[in-house]
C-alpha cells in the first residue's frame, strides 16, 4: 500500500531536493492537488461571482436611467423655455391708435397676408391660402365659456397627437370663430382661432390654423367631429379690438365695420359675407393687451 501510493513526505522531499525524483504518478497528483487548491481560492464560489455581476448590472442600469432622465429633463426645460419666450417676447402688428399699441401677440406661426390699404378704422388684407382644422361648436352662442372651451379642447387634442400619425404639431395663432352658410360653406384657421355662425342656425364653428410645413399632408383626425380643409386666397377687411370677446361686442363691431366699408372707395362687402372673429392670445392674457380681430370678406368695386 505504501509502495503503490507515494506519501506526502515523499512528495515534499521531491519538491525540496532535486535528487529525489518522485514517480510520474506522484508528480501528477501533486500538480492536480495544487491546481485544485488554486481553483478553490480564485473561483470556488460561482454564486458569489454571479451575485456581484447582477449587482453591478443593477447599478449600471440606475446610472443609465439617471442620465436619460437628466437629458429628458434638460430637453423639457429647453422646450418650456422656448415656448415661454414666444409669449414673454410677443410680436406686434402695425398700430393705428393707442388701443392697438397696447396689444401683444404670441410669437407663433400665423396666416400670411399682405396689407392692400389702411383706413382709420380697418385695413384691407389679401390672405394667402392656408389649411385649418375645424369643428362645430355646441350651444346657441359662439363665445360662451363652456362651448368655446369644449371646441378648443377638441381641436387641441387633434393638434397635440389625437391623429392617425400620433404626431404632435406646433400651436399656431389665431383661433378663428366664424359664422357659416347653412349649405355647408367651408371655413378657415391656425393663429388665429376662427369661430363662425351657421346661417339660419344657432351654431358656430371654431378652427385652428394648421402649421404651413405640412401643406395638404396633414395627419387625419381620429375625432370625426374635426374636419380638415383648405381656405382659398381671399381679400378681407379687418378691424382690431382688445378685451374679451362676447356676442354683444361682436355684433357691435360687425355693425361698425360694415358701416365704415360703405364709404370705402375701392372695396365693398362681398354678398353673403358672414363675420369671422380671430383671437390671438391665450386665456391668461390681460384684457387690454389682448388682440382680437373682426373680419368680413370683401371684393373690388366694379
Amino acid at each position: 500500500m505504501l509502495l503503490s501510493k507515494p506519501s506526502i513526505i515523499t512528495q515534499s522531499l521531491a519538491l525540496t531536493n532535486p535528487k529525489i525524483k518522485p514517480s510520474p504518478t506522484a508528480s501528477t497528483t501533486a500538480i492536480k492537488s495544487m491546481a485544485a487548491d488554486r481553483s478553490s481560492i480564485s473561483g470556488g464560489n460561482p454564486q458569489r461571482r454571479a451575485s456581484i455581476s447582477a449587482f453591478e448590472a443593477r447599478v449600471s442600469l440606475v446610472f443609465a436611467l439617471a442620465a436619460q432622465t437628466s437629458a429628458l429633463s434638460q430637453r423639457l426645460l429647453m422646450d418650456l423655455a422656448t415656448e415661454t419666450i414666444k409669449y414673454v417676447f410677443p410680436r406686434r402688428f402695425e398700430t393705428h391708435n393707442l388701443e392697438e399699441a397696447l396689444m401683444a401677440v404670441p410669437n407663433l406661426e400665423t396666416v400670411n397676408f399682405t396689407v392692400l390699404s389702411r383706413r382709420n378704422q380697418y385695413e384691407i388684407r389679401e390672405v394667402e391660402p392656408y389649411f385649418i382644422a375645424e369643428t362645430t361648436m355646441p350651444g346657441k352662442y359662439g363665445f360662451d365659456f363652456n362651448g368655446a372651451s369644449q371646441s378648443f379642447n377638441v381641436l387641441a387634442e387633434y393638434l397635440f397627437g389625437k391623429n392617425t400619425a400620433k404626431e404632435r404639431m406646433e400651436m399656431t395663432t389665431p383661433v378663428l370663430t366664424r359664422k357659416t352658410q347653412s349649405d355647408g360653406e367651408r371655413m378657415e384657421m391656425t393663429t388665429p382661432v376662427i369661430t363662425r355662425k351657421l346661417a339660419d342656425q344657432d351654431k358656430w364653428q371654431m378652427s385652428f390654423v394648421m402649421p404651413s410645413k405640412y401643406g395638404s399632408n396633414l395627419p387625419l383626425p381620429k375625432d370625426p367631429s374635426v374636419r380638415i380643409r383648405e381656405v382659398p386666397r381671399k381679400i378681407i377687411a379687418v378691424a382690431a379690438f382688445s378685451g374679451f370677446v362676447t356676442e354683444e361686442e361682436v355684433t357691435r363691431r360687425e355693425s361698425m365695420l360694415r358701416g365704415a366699408l360703405r364709404n370705402d372707395p375701392l372695396f365693398q362687402v362681398r354678398e353673403g359675407a358672414l363675420v369671422e372673429v380671430a383671437q390671438y392670445n391665450p386665456p391668461f392674457t390681460l384684457p387690454f393687451t389682448r388682440r382680437n380681430e373682426i373680419a368680413l370678406e370683401v371684393e373690388m368695386k366694379s
